[in-house]
């Protein structure tokens, strides 16, 4: 369900490999407002009351968006995915997949009134790609804050006002707040006639993790393959340089080979045909690059909370084991208790003193 979001492909800005450029148009956009604006809307009022109260000039905070994004402790803002099925079940081409879309819609209609510590600044249903699925970004955020602003970004804060207060190990308020949400989606499914068949696995999470950095990794490889085509149509001087050029006895002309002819003839009309596209290109190229930039860090970033929900899974399995573990030790107790209260204790006594004789022989 977690994304790591990339506001460009969500939008459409940009488009990836895997794109139908033909189905784009069946895309539902619910919100799409720039964050810059969503930050001094949610917290420009909060930081002029900060900074009127600091006494040091080094306490007070110019930018609040650029504290956030250059900081570690909160995120600029955070992406769910959500989708139904896979593409041999819900292809977005087939009828299942227009089922599935209006399931996506439906659940979507009610998402900010059930959520209204998470401002939605970024949300698209979209059908151009294999399978439909909703991309929903938002900043959350929480009021009346006791530390820092008053009002200030904070995933866990915004999701406790909501009322996911967290609680013992693994059930952390994003956890709660999640499984609600897919119970909600869970209720939009059944509306519409589909049943949905719960795991209960972390696989679940994983399988998204793995959607996400797949779809990244196929945006980063078009990328690269769009920018190879770009770089093959500059201009190669060094092989117009190496033209052998020699003068006409009795004449101020020069001559040269027909190859060479051939050759500078050809690098002449790439050379207009380049200066017309040169501007565009180099837009291009640039915005390439930092696309690029951008989803590679992304990539890591998804591949770190990869690792992370697999040392979770660790950590539970070590868990189940140690329960396993106690209710053997207490079954053994019990057992014990019940042979001693029938007078049969020199029994196990005798065994004990068996298996330790056992011992010292191996």
């Amino acid at each position: 369900m977690l994304g790591k979001g990339s506001i460009s492909h969500n939008s459409r800005k940009f488009k990836a490999a895997n794109v139908d450029s033909e189905r784009t148009s069946q895309n539902i956009t619910y919100y799409n407002e720039p964050i810059k604006d969503v930050y001094h809307k949610l917290f420009d009022e909060a930081l002029d009351r900060y900074n009127a109260k600091q006494k040091r000039a080094d306490r007070r905070i110019d930018n609040y968006y650029e504290k956030i994004r250059t900081g570690k402790q909160e995120k600029l803002f955070y992406e769910v995915i959500l989708q139904i099925g896979n593409n041999e079940n819900m292809s977005a081409i087939s009828g299942e997949g227009q089922l599935a879309a209006k399931v996506l819609n439906a659940y979507m209609e009610d998402f900010q009134k059930r959520n209204p510590n998470l401002y939605i600044f970024s949300a698209h249903l979209h059908m151009d790609e294999a399978t439909p699925h909703l991309h929903i970004d938002f900043v959350p955020f929480t009021t009346g804050s006791k530390r820092g602003l008053d009002t200030r970004v904070s995933l866990k804060k915004a999701l406790a006002d909501q009322g996911f207060a967290g609680g013992a190990r693994g059930e952390t308020e994003w956890n709660q707040w999640v499984h609600s949400e897919k119970e909600q989606l869970s209720q939009a499914m059944e509306h519409h006639g589909i049943e949905w068949e719960q795991l209960g696995t972390h696989d679940e999470h994983l399988s998204v993790m793995n959607y996400k950095k797949e779809e990244r990794a196929k945006e980063i490889k078009q990328l690269a393959n769009d920018i190879s085509a770009i770089q093959k149509k500059k201009l190669n001087i060094k092989s117009v340089q190496q033209i052998d050029v020699k003068n006409v006895p009795l004449s101020t002309k020069v001559m040269l080979s027909r190859e060479d002819f051939v050759r500078l003839s050809t690098a002449a009309k790439k050379y207009i045909a380049q200066e017309k596209n040169e501007g565009t290109l180099k837009k291009l190229l640039k915005a390439a690059e930092r696309t690029i930039a951008e989803l590679k860090s992304k990539v890591m970033a998804l591949t770190q909370e990869l690792n992370k929900y697999r040392s979770i899974r660790e950590q539970l399995d070590v868990g189940t084991l140690k329960q396993k573990n106690k209710d053997l030790l207490q079954n053994n107790d019990f057992y014990k208790s019940i042979i001693m209260q029938h007078g049969l204790g020199h029994l196990l006594r005798k065994n004990k003193d068996v298996v330790n004789k056992d011992d010292t022989i191996n």
